[in-house]
């Protein structure tokens, strides 16, 4: 059986936007790939369906956060640790309780890396898990720090968001907090982190019983893992 030579060419439309430092116009593509600009078109269309591919607002292509989603599951299923995942750990090991990285794909947050508590109760999300915008802290830290066009496809995409007034207080707070969202008793807490652009591309967060929730004891540890981890992308 040979494979479809239609879709090996399609996906080779992936590893050149990769291989550049900046998302890529239709000319661009066409000239890199040596199609013409119908059939460059026609690949990135279908790679746009299905959620590799997006635009900019100069109708520039790029990738997209389900190609990091995907990344992520081939680092668990490899049983290789992320950059993020010594971060993650020191945090768990400081507060005890279970911490994620959070990514927007395809309008909802997805979680991309995890570690477990050692606590026999704890709220159980796996990685590709994806969560409410309205309701989960890492959905309203997302929404609340999104840049123009992100917020506009938010809203297009019909999920509900949270209120004004909840995405006001996340801003000047620095953090976003939820409560009963997944399921009852359980609280979380999510910080933004930053690209070298200021754009708030994943959220860091806590989830817990409720019973061991306490501001105090897990904010600032949270908020410095979330510093550590924009630091990492360049951000001084």
């Amino acid at each position: 059986m040979r494979p479809l030579s239609t879709a090996l060419k399609t996906m080779a439309v992936l590893d050149v936007l990769a291989g550049s430092p900046r998302s890529m116009r239709l000319p661009e593509v066409a000239a890199s790939m040596g199609l013409s600009r119908p059939t460059a078109y026609q690949r990135l269309l279908t790679l746009m369906e299905a959620g590799w591919l997006e635009q900019d607002d100069a109708g520039r292509y790029r990738l997209s956060m389900h190609v990091c989603r995907l990344a992520a599951a081939a680092l668990e299923q490899a049983d290789l640790g992320s950059r993020v995942q010594p971060i993650l750990e020191e945090l768990v090991h400081e507060v005890k309780e279970t911490a994620s990285l959070a990514v927007l794909d395809r309008g909802l947050p997805c979680i991309v890396s995890r570690v477990e508590s050692d606590s026999i109760l704890r709220a159980e999300q796996k990685i590709g898990t994806t969560m409410s915008l309205e309701g989960s802290a890492s959905g309203r830290i997302l929404t609340a720090f999104a840049d123009d066009m992100t917020m506009r496809r938010l809203r297009e995409g019909g999920e509900p968001l949270a209120s004004e007034e909840v995405l006001a207080a996340a801003r000047i707070d620095g953090y976003a907090l939820s409560s009963g969202y997944t399921h009852t008793g359980i609280r979380a807490i999510a910080a933004p982190v930053f690209d070298v652009h200021g754009k708030c591309t994943a959220t860091v967060s806590l989830v817990m019983p409720e019973t061991r929730f306490s501001l105090d004891a897990v904010r600032a540890p949270l908020l410095k893992a979330a510093k550590k981890i924009t630091k990492m992308q360049g951000v001084r």
